[in-house]
């Protein structure tokens, strides 16, 4: 029986299916009546679950990344879509395929990260190259860069999508730097490869996407940190010198400045020319990233999205017909 992936799922639907739980929430009506607020998934995407009058009992009866067994009905609220939970039951993990519920890129990461050591390697400083050899010769590390997504829910929160984000930043560096080049390109080039590294000690990504105690308590531009000195500590062992110091002392800068403003979680500004060129690329990703997957996903009928937060607006997607606009872009290629 074909699955009712999340994706496919459209207003009055009846549903009966296995999710897995990425959030859940316990919240309170305007009569102060409890009620569960899920987000619920599968690999082609979440969907906000509600069920009514449920309470704390209901509630402690399930963690996030569970699957349940769940019954509702989909209805259109405010724009978009959420589904009214009437019953659910846990769901033996063992009887799942994981793969079917975790989101993932839609990029062979082979070839992901063919690209992303081909750049390196390009890179015309020697220690900077080095550099980059110590993480590729670190199995462990790349496997997991491999699986990481880059963030939880805001941008290319699926399995892959830390690798995807940092090679379409380098695609973007290639594009726009050779425009000024008193930046320095290397620099920036490692500077992007390394910028989220963190996360792969941040967040955990094995069933649901979420935060580690290290992450909570550190955040990854510190792990990220750490990692370097830990891998810059290797480069003599490869080329018979240490790593030049000011080199080292940009990098970290790089990795601690790529947030940008202090309100964004950076805990210094961009202060370099290549810190200012990081952190403009990773915002111009990762926020185009986000517009355009808040256009692609939303359903609803209305010519706006809903409101998103992370972008702090709504977007406009026009009278156009959808369909007419797919068969132009199957028209190009895309």
């Amino acid at each position: 029986m074909t699955r009712q992936s999340v994706d496919r799922l459209a207003d009055s639907d009846n549903v009966d299916e296995v999710y897995l739980v990425v959030d859940k929430q316990l919240r309170a009506n305007r009569n102060g009546n409890p009620y569960i607020q899920f987000d619920l998934g599968d690999r082609s995407g979440s969907l906000v679950g509600r069920m009514w009058n449920a309470g704390e009992q209901i509630f402690r009866g399930f963690d996030a990344g569970d699957f349940l067994h769940v019954k509702g009905k989909v209805q259109l609220f405010q724009g978009s879509l959420q589904l009214i939970v009437s019953s659910f039951e846990k769901y033996d993990s063992a009887r799942v395929e994981l793969t079917d519920f975790m989101p993932h890129t839609k990029h062979d990461v082979s070839k992901l990260l063919e690209r992303l050591k081909a750049a390196i390697r390009k890179i015309g400083d020697p220690n900077l190259r080095t550099l980059g050899e110590t993480y590729f010769i670190d199995d462990d590390f790349m496997r997991a860069f491999a699986r990481c997504p880059a963030g939880v829910k805001i941008h290319h929160a699926y399995v892959g999508g830390l690798l995807e984000h940092v090679v379409t930043m380098m695609d973007i560096a290639e594009k726009i730097l050779p425009l000024y080049p008193e930046v320095n390109r290397d620099l920036v080039v490692m500077g992007v490869f390394l910028h989220d590294s963190g996360k792969l000690r941040e967040l955990t990504y094995a069933r649901a996407f979420a935060y580690s105690d290290e992450g909570q308590l550190l955040g990854h531009l510190v792990i990220g940190i750490e990692m370097l000195d830990e891998k810059v500590r290797k480069v003599p062992d490869l080329t018979g010198e240490p790593f030049p110091a000011e080199l080292h002392l940009r990098l970290k800068h790089l990795i601690l400045s790529h947030h940008g403003e202090a309100q964004f979680g950076s805990p210094k500004m961009p202060m370099t020319t290549e810190a200012v060129a990081l952190h403009t690329i990773d915002l111009m990703d990762s926020r185009l990233h986000i517009a355009i997957r808040e256009v692609a996903e939303d359903r609803g009928d209305s010519a706006w999205t809903p409101y998103n937060a992370a972008l702090g607006r709504r977007l406009y997607k026009g009278g156009r017909n959808p369909g007419a606009g797919d068969e132009e872009a199957e028209e190009r290629g895309n």
